[in-house]
């Protein structure tokens, strides 16, 4: 096998497109029966249970734009998953936070991870590398994602 960067299989972007394309399609066979999307699945389970954000603090999160985000909270709540609040202190703010139907969804959602982790070909040591490489690779050649990733980690740490 050559090493040829140029060769397509070799190329760094060809190999993420290919690697999350299948694995969010491994998602999404198991979100079908929730009339879940990968992203409405990513957004629901990036919102605390007890938390209330905006939507420029959940976009940075999941890193999705309003434009993005807008019809997709637009359906969450039509499904009664996510309830929106006016800010009483800034009307133009929208505040978000999960239902307790949302509540409920997001701990079956649980182990979904997990099983999918069991669906793929990885040892857990080297899943454990790999998510570490990327997420390194991530804050260190997308600089303006770290503060938000650390924040995000953080706030994860604190509820476990």
């Amino acid at each position: 096998m050559s090493h040829n960067p140029r060769h397509l299989h070799r190329q760094l972007c060809f190999l993420f497109y290919v690697s999350s394309k299948e694995v969010i399609k491994k998602y999404t066979a198991h979100l079908k029966q929730y009339n879940l999307t990968y992203t409405g699945y990513i957004t629901l389970i990036s919102i605390g249970d007890e938390e209330i954000l905006n939507i420029k603090q959940l976009g940075d999160r999941i890193y999705l734009n309003s434009g993005t985000l807008t019809p997709l909270i637009k359906k969450l709540v039509s499904q009664g998953l996510v309830e929106k609040v006016r800010d009483t202190q800034d009307e133009r703010n929208l505040k978000l936070s999960l239902t307790d139907s949302g509540k409920q969804l997001k701990q079956q959602l649980k182990s979904l991870s997990e099983n999918i982790y069991e669906e793929l070909s990885i040892e857990d040591e080297d899943m454990m590398i790999l998510t570490d490489v990327l997420g390194r690779f991530i804050d260190n050649n997308f600089p303006h994602t770290k503060p938000c990733r650390e924040k995000y980690k953080k706030a994860c740490q604190n509820k476990e």
